[in-house]
Parts: structure tokens; C-alpha cells; sequence
């Protein structure tokens, strides 16, 4: 595979790829209900415009896409009434797609994989309470993997994978999608690839869908291999958008390097061929939001009131051919402050874009599992919680409290810490030391993690805290 992560760009080079000006910070954002404000750590209270939200335009069908897209992956789950397990929490789904069109929000992104399977049907109940030119939909077509009793290779057939399109405009309760998606290209070998879209029909039956006006918009979300990446554009196939992970770590540090690609690179391939970009992982998971105390020291110097989150959001929102950005926004709090840095967007600056610079290399020295817990993972077939043992190590690192040894200061408080909040986020039974390295888990991993090593790496960590051993 050739590596597409060498290429260098200036600070100034990047300025003039996405079309971003020298606008200093410091738009005044009004206000239009009395309590419809946010306060998040690290940022400022204030209103939540209803009317400024900043919109990009589709140069293919025209539509006016709002910059901030709602990502329907992480949607928050309530205890069933009669305790036999989880399930969507629809009233507080309804709320916050509710909050998120009334503020200017329209683009909506699902898939028949996301929440284990319930994602399509809960957001075409929040949606189907709006009239239809409220929103724009999108959502997948996720023939990678088995959603039923048959296998993931029986998956990929023309007669499933239809079927698979066609359940999506039920659960979704329309008639037609605005923005369809090849889903998850670039995991797996090309041979798969070829089964999933090309060899089965599947493609041209899209295409056939795309001309009939069932589907409006027709693309793809890529992951890793970028030869699938390539053998797309060089198609002769107009293509309305492409979904990218894009973040200002991974514009140039795609991690692991050998299997991941810069966003660098996959952001001006699309403009060449005139392909508007989705963005997905703003926060890479949530990690740009819980930056490193030195990292968020470099951002105060320059915007005190400003939180990590805001900054990373401006820095996805910035490049002009970006048509939306999704977050997956599991509480109030997010939407609303989302909705603050979008509306509208002030565009990121030089000396901005060099603090970031700045912050990345603190990022690449650290500890972090490159995990964006975007669950492909799940379920684990041995019970494990695999994201979120993760994450409670990820923000560990952020928090400046991974020990290095016993004799480091504040070991015994940082030890506590780590120890309790282990166990009040991962259920014993979930944890990383019932992990038998069975790696069904890592074909499924966008990110290209070896979860069985890092979770034995968790583990070690765990059991030399609970021993009070050395590093």
C-alpha cells in the first residue's frame, strides 16, 4: 500500500487549501430564550442562537446543509421497566433532535449498526414528528457484518444487502434517503470490498436507486485502506459526498500510520474531484475534548474562555468544502455548546492553527489508546466492555494521572482513583483481565487497534496498581 501520510503542509499551505481567512475570535452570538443557555467546564455561559447556525451548500443537488450534523451514533439507553435489559431512551432522544432542529440543526446520520441495532428506528421516531423538509437523513448500507442469524460473508449478498436498504426506509418511516452511504469502506481486504459493493450488484443497484429519487445523495464513509479510497474517485461515478475522519491530529498523524491514512490527503483528493466532505471524529472519540493539562495550558494562553471541544470543532469547520460535521451528542450540554461554535463559525487563524500544532505533539507523546469508542467492536462475545475500559484509561492520560511508578507523587491518591473508577465504570465481569485475546474484536476496529494487547496492557497496569508492585 502506498503511504500517503509523508506529505508536509505548512501552516500557511493549509490556509490556503481550505479557503480560511485571518477572522480573529470574538463573534457576539445573541440570545432568544431566557433559559436556553450552557455552561460547560472550561467555557461561558451564554445564550444558544436559534437563527445563526452556518450552512454549507451541496454543489450537487443544492441542498443547504447545516455545518453542524448530528451524529446518531451514541444515542443515551434507559433500563427497560421490566428489567430485562437496555434499551433507547426515546423521550430524551425526541428531546434532544427537537433542541437540535429548532436550533438550525437538518442533518441527520444513522446506520443499521449503530446502538446495537436500534439507531435507524429510534432517530425515525424523532424525526417522523418534523415535516419532512426539516431534515436531511442519511444513513448505510453496513453489509461488513451480520446483523442476523446468517454470516458476515452471507451478508454481503445482493439479496441481503437489498434487504438491508429496505428495512432502513422502515425503520426510518420515509419514502426516500437524502444521503446514502457504501458504509465502512476500507476496513478489510480489497477482495471484500469488491464482494460487499461490486461483485453482488450492489453499486449499480444503487445507482439505479439514486436516478429513481429514492436515494438523493449517494457516497460512502472510508476507513484505513487507501486503495479502496483511490479506486473510488478514479471511478466514473460522480460521487455527491464522502465521509472522512478528520481531525487536527489526524491531518497529518493518522495513527497506526501504516494502516490509517492522513486526513490531509483524503481531504484534497476529494476536492480535486469535486466531492464535498462529512466529517466524522471531530474529538477523535472524545479525546480532543479531555486534552492533556499542557496541551489545555497552550489553548488558555490564546482563548481562556474557549473549551478544547470548541477548538477542535473550528478547526473541522474551517475547510470551505466541508459540508458537515458530525458529533455524536448523547447530552444537552454538547448540542448546545456545539451549536454555539457553529453558530456561527469564526474560522480558525494562523497563530490558532499553530497552537494546534503545538498541541498535537503533546498528543502523540502521550499514552493514548486510539480509541473513539465508536463501539464496531461490540458486543464482545465474552461480556467485555471493551470502549469503556478504554476510555476510563484514556482519561486517566488526559488527566495527567498514569503512574509511572510507586514512587511517583500523589501515587496513592492517582492509584485510588484509577482503581475505584475502574470498577464504578466497567462492571467487574466487563474488565479488561477477563479478555482471553481471542481477536474477533479486531477485524471489526476502524482505528486498527490490537484490543486484545492493549487490553492486557490495561490490565498489567490495573494489577500493579491493586499490588502496589513497581512499573
Amino acid at each position: 500500500m502506498e503511504n500517503k501520510n509523508s506529505k508536509a503542509i505548512t501552516r500557511k499551505d493549509f490556509l490556503k487549501i481550505t479557503g480560511a481567512g485571518t477572522l480573529a475570535v470574538g463573534a457576539i452570538l445573541t440570545g432568544c430564550k431566557p433559559r436556553n443557555s450552557v455552561s460547560t467546564e472550561g467555557g461561558t455561559a451564554g445564550e444558544v442562537p436559534t437563527d445563526r447556525m452556518t450552512f454549507r451548500t451541496n454543489p450537487h443537488t443544492g441542498d443547504r446543509v447545516s455545518l453542524l450534523g448530528y451524529g446518531c451514533m451514541r444515542f443515551p439507553l434507559k433500563q427497560k421497566a421490566d428489567g430485562s435489559g437496555e434499551e433507547v431512551d426515546q423521550e430524551t432522544v425526541n428531546e434532544l433532535v427537537d433542541y437540535a432542529i429548532a436550533h438550525g440543526v437538518n442533518y441527520f446520520d444513522t446506520a443499521p449498526v449503530y446502538v446495537r441495532g436500534w439507531s435507524e428506528t429510534a432517530t425515525g421516531i424523532a424525526l417522523k414528528r418534523h415535516p419532512r423538509d426539516k431534515f436531511f437523513i442519511a444513513t448505510k448500507l453496513s453489509n461488513q457484518r451480520s446483523l442476523g442469524t446468517f454470516s458476515d460473508f452471507e451478508a454481503r449478498s445482493f439479496e441481503n444487502s437489498v434487504n438491508l436498504y429496505r428495512q432502513s426506509f422502515k425503520n426510518l418511516q420515509v419514502d426516500y434517503i437524502d444521503y446514502y452511504l457504501l458504509h465502512n469502506i476500507g476496513t478489510g481486504d480489497m477482495k471484500t470490498f469488491r464482494e460487499r459493493f461490486f461483485e453482488n450488484g450492489m453499486v449499480d443497484f444503487l445507482l439505479k436507486e439514486r436516478e429513481a429519487g429514492r436515494i438523493r445523495n449517494l457516497g460512502w464513509s472510508y476507513h484505513g485502506d487507501i486503495a479502496t479510497f483511490d479506486f473510488l474517485l478514479a471511478l466514473d461515478i460522480q460521487w455527491d459526498f464522502a465521509q472522512i475522519q478528520l481531525n487536527y491530529q489526524d491531518w497529518q498523524h493518522a495513527t497506526p500510520p501504516e494502516l490509517n491514512t492522513n486526513a490531509e490527503y483524503l481531504y484534497g483528493e476529494l476536492v480535486k474531484h469535486n466531492v464535498p466532505a462529512i466529517i466524522m471524529e471531530p474529538l477523535l472519540g472524545g479525546r480532543l475534548a479531555r486534552v492533556p493539562s499542557q496541551a489545555l495550558a497552550l489553548m488558555k494562553e490564546v482563548h481562556p474562555e474557549s473549551t478544547p471541544a470548541q477548538w477542535a470543532f473550528r478547526y473541522v469547520g474551517t475547510p470551505e468544502h466541508v459540508l458537515t460535521v458530525l458529533s455524536g451528542m448523547v447530552y444537552m450540554e454538547h448540542l448546545q455548546e456545539n451549536i454555539r461554535t457553529y453558530a456561527p463559525l469564526v474560522p480558525l487563524n494562523e497563530q490558532e492553527y499553530g497552537t494546534l500544532e503545538k498541541v498535537t505533539e503533546i498528543l502523540l507523546n502521550s499514552e493514548y489508546i486510539q480509541c473513539t469508542e465508536c463501539q464496531y467492536c461490540m458486543p464482545c462475545p465474552y461480556g467485555l466492555d471493551i470502549p469503556g475500559t478504554f476510555a476510563h484509561y484514556n482519561r486517566c492520560v488526559s488527566a495527567g494521572k498514569l503512574l509511572k511508578s510507586s514512587n511517583d507523587e500523589n501515587y496513592r491518591t492517582a492509584r485510588r482513583e484509577f482503581l475505584i473508577g475502574y470498577d464504578r465504570s466497567v462492571p467487574m465481569l466487563r474488565q479488561a483481565n477477563h479478555c482471553i485475546g481471542c481477536e474477533i474484536c479486531r477485524q471489526y476496529c476502524p482505528q486498527r487497534i490490537n484490543i486484545p494487547e492493549e487490553m492486557r496492557r490495561i490490565n498489567r497496569y490495573a494489577e500493579n496498581l491493586k499490588q502496589n508492585l513497581e512499573f
